[in-house]
């Protein structure tokens, strides 16, 4: 190869990755390859196969470069319509979906898609898009507009039932209107009812499980969930089996863990969905201690990074906008982290890069891209 072709590779090289955030792409690297080495051991004695994980990481990357191109104000000019698009895939889930596992969560369009995975990327678009509208004009009842814009899709979720993407959609959600200003006078009445329910669930929880009494409000499925939570034992081989047996991998990985491919209750099938939702386990028991510090790491950073990103943003949309999309990173790796450590009810919420999953992942990609093209765009901006 002669000099003028390698410059030529060069040129063309720096040109497809030129204005990524080099921060970030090496952080969402680091937590691929976590990922991709623990799902090697972790897909033991699963249909899955290494093909298809490489295929999901590579079509997430490529849409996060995608998406990384595409101006902020187009995203902007598109919220609405994706909202939209969003919000009737939604609804015609409810009507004609596919039924699997006694759930509607999917459409079959040609090929299967989970309309639901499309709303954390809608949610924080569209709200981010009606406050920029509505900047330095607010008022009380803007906030109950966006709290009607983000009820709509949490219900439509929530009803197929989908607990765990209905409350990251609202997630997702809550961040942008809190961002945009929501009153602390507001916030605090919520907060304080939350933390009341919480205590009465710990203090009165096992004894109105033990009664067989309809909790309002609540799937039965969502009932055992927390019944669970507050005592696995109560259940050993059926609900709460999950949770005694991914804490059980968390504390035998010890300091140092077993070593890769040496995990005991993942390569002895006592870890269910081991390369899905429960990975965190598969990971603990063959990384340890020390493994978890460095997984945890990465995700501080790129939470760091994502916020550092926004907050250098232009507008106030890319400002909500990256902030939300990056604090949405962080309830993925908080709730995964804490229902397969047993603070938390079992929800179907994957590690971020980490756990296997194709539309979770690209779904991850988008929201890469986002905070791609608003560091990219800002710095064609200023310069």
């Amino acid at each position: 190869m002669d000099k003028s072709s390698i410059k030529k590779f060069k040129d063309l090289f720096y040109g497809l990755f030129s204005g990524l955030d080099r921060q970030l792409g090496l952080i969402l690297l680091g937590l691929a390859a976590i990922g991709f080495f623990t799902f090697l051991s972790s897909s033991q004695n699963t249909p899955v196969q290494i093909t298809d994980e490489l295929r999901n990481l590579a079509l997430s990357f490529a849409v996060m470069w995608i998406v990384s191109r595409i101006p902020p104000k187009w995203l902007e000019m598109g919220a609405i319509w994706i909202y939209g698009i969003g919000v009737a895939l939604l609804v015609a889930v409810a009507v004609f979906g596919l039924i699997k596992k006694g759930a509607r969560r999917w459409l079959n369009l040609g090929i299967v898609i989970q309309p639901s995975e499309l709303m954390k990327i809608a949610m924080p678009l569209m709200l981010a898009w009606y406050f920029q509208k509505r900047e330095g004009l607010q008022k009380t009842w803007d906030y109950a507009i966006a709290a009607i814009i983000l009820a709509i899709p949490v219900f439509l979720i929530a009803r197929q039932p989908d607990l765990g993407t209905a409350l990251l959609v609202f997630a997702a959600g809550l961040y942008v209107i809190i961002l945009a200003g929501l009153p602390w006078k507001w916030i605090l009445p919520f907060v304080a009812l939350g933390v009341i329910g919480i205590l009465l669930i710990i203090i009165f929880g096992s004894t109105i499980c033990a009664q067989d009494i309809v909790w309002p409000f609540v799937h039965n499925y969502q009932k055992h969930r927390i019944c669970t939570l507050l005592d696995p034992s109560s259940d050993p081989l059926g609900k709460g089996f999950h949770t005694i047996q991914s804490m059980i991998a968390i504390g035998s990985g010890g300091f140092f863990g077993k070593g890769w491919f040496q995990g005991t209750q993942a390569h002895l099938e006592f870890i269910p969905e081991k390369h899905t939702d429960f990975v965190f386990a598969v990971f603990s028991e063959e990384f340890g201690f020390i493994g978890n510090l460095i997984l945890l790491a990465l995700f501080f950073a790129l939470i760091k990074r994502g916020l550092a990103i926004s907050a250098s943003a232009p507008n106030l949309f890319t400002r909500l906008l990256g902030a939300s999309v990056t604090l949405i990173f962080f309830t993925y790796a908080f709730v995964n982290i804490g229902m397969v450590s047993g603070f938390l009810p079992v929800v179907g919420v994957p590690l971020p890069f980490i756990s296997y999953g194709g539309t979770a992942l690209v779904t991850l990609g988008f929201g890469a891209g986002i905070l791609m093209s608003i560091h990219r765009h800002r710095r064609l901006v200023q310069s």
